[in-house]
């Protein structure tokens, strides 16, 4: 069917022509406006919607954070108190799992180097004996579901005040605690007043703020007998009493704070002593003796630790640390292995071996049954550095344990240390963990 369309040619018809033409254009011209509006007003919130998360994004950058390194503000570096009251109130709530996260960039670097402290040990000095790559240093951890503030040496002086903090375990929390003094050194170098002969043990001071801080080497956190040298050279088996706790327990009730944890010495061959009788041990083919195995020395041992800060009647904030993994590749530390990674891993791309997932269901398990029971003396505290610590392949000292390990034959065959961490390195990140747990307890 043809549409037809009338044409009228009279002055009136061209009138009306005229007319309708006008009311026409009017139309067209408020529609057009309208459109051009909505369009406009389209675009205006499309534009908000796509540059907001760039904007988040830049106020995350670690290109514009770095003033976070030294802070003269009793807030946490590089945010306000608002800020800082809402992360302090996600972790009060649980929201926040500050040991699920990610490693992230970030361009500020640690706030220390292994020139501006003086306390870190040979071994650990990755970047004096020569590692070439500093890549590893400027990584920061970022839990899932909220934001960790980088460690306020000031802040923390400050809340430590009159108080005494002491770290109790094996070579790992000698390690930490030289990170936490390479960090407050940046706003008071600490005075050693202790060490023992062969400079495991010691204690420093911090005296403008009535500062104690200790570290006690027990790597079994129960009376042992040891048969080792410094280099790991045994000449019998460790003679382990499962039933009787170190004696750093004499000392517990001079510490209003404690960091505590181990593992790892387990793993190596021992006799098991309890009641004043050897009842098995764990790897010893040829002595007779019932194959218990380290997993039940280490269960044994988590439960005579939290039975006895259950039972104290000395009030304290204890930290519980969970055992390290190792990053050793294509041997053991013995036998060639090494860790020469350069970046963390993404989630998922390493599991634990099988002994550290044992030794952490362990640890879990029995820190589990000790918070149920609740006790009104000690504010028992998980510190969970596992998960985060397996990401951080690179931040070992491999074979930059030694001077210039390379310096006369660059294919040398050398001992690679890939358990203990280099400083700074990832552990200064423990220590922004403990700030924010510390503040929050």
């Amino acid at each position: 069917m043809v549409k037809r369309v009338r044409y009228d040619s009279g002055p009136l018809s061209l009138q009306k022509h005229n007319h309708v033409c006008v009311k026409l254009g009017v139309s067209i011209f408020l529609v057009g406006l309208a459109v051009r509006l909505l369009l406009w007003d389209s675009f205006s919130f499309s534009s908000v919607v796509e540059t907001s998360p760039l904007e988040d994004a830049k106020a995350e950058s670690p290109v514009l954070s770095s003033d976070i390194q030294a802070s003269d503000s009793d807030d946490f570096p590089g945010s306000n108190q608002n800020q800082n009251q809402n992360q302090t109130q996600i972790s009060k709530d649980e929201k926040c799992d500050l040991f699920v996260g990610e490693w992230v960039p970030d361009l500020s670097g640690p706030v220390y180097t292994n020139e501006s402290c003086r306390v870190i040990e040979p071994h650990q000095n990755c970047m004096k004996n020569g590692r070439p790559d500093s890549g590893y240093l400027y990584w920061r951890w970022s839990p899932r579901d909220c934001e960790l503030p980088k460690f306020n040496p000031k802040k923390f002086l400050k809340l430590m005040r009159n108080k005494s903090l002491a770290f109790i375990g094996d070579s790992i929390s000698r390690n930490h605690v030289q990170s936490l003094l390479c960090i407050l050194s940046k706003v008071e170098p600490a005075v050693e007043i202790y060490h023992d002969k062969e400079y495991r043990s010691k204690i420093w001071k911090f005296r403008s703020h009535n500062f104690t801080l200790s570290v006690i080497w027990t790597p079994f956190l129960v009376k042992a007998a040891i048969f080792e040298d410094m280099n790991g050279v045994t000449s019998a088996e460790i003679q382990l009493y499962l039933d009787t706790l170190d004696q750093w327990t004499n000392q517990y009730e001079n510490f209003d704070y404690v960091v505590i944890g181990g593992g790892k010495w387990f793993l190596k061959t021992a006799i098991y002593h309890e009641n004043r009788t050897v009842t098995g041990c764990h790897y010893c083919p040829g002595k007779n003796l019932t194959e218990l195995g380290f997993d039940y020395a280490y269960r044994r041992v988590l439960q005579e630790i939290f039975k006895f800060f259950a039972n104290s009647n000395h009030k304290a904030t204890v930290l519980f640390r969970t055992t390290t993994p190792d990053h050793f590749e294509n041997g053991e530390w013995f036998s060639g292995g090494y860790c020469n990674r350069t970046v963390p891993f993404k989630e998922g791309q390493i599991h634990m071996i099988d002994v550290d997932s044992i030794m952490r269901g362990i640890e879990l398990e029995e820190f589990e049954k000790a918070a149920s029971l609740g006790s009104q003396r000690v504010n028992l505290q998980l510190l969970d550095t596992t998960l985060l610590s397996l990401l951080r392949p690179d931040g070992h000292p491999g074979p930059y344990r030694k001077f210039q390990p390379f310096a006369k034959d660059k294919n040398a065959k050398v001992q690679n240390d890939c358990l203990h961490w280099c400083l700074p390195g990832p552990i200064d990140s423990w220590n922004d963990i403990i700030m924010q747990m510390l503040v929050n307890a």
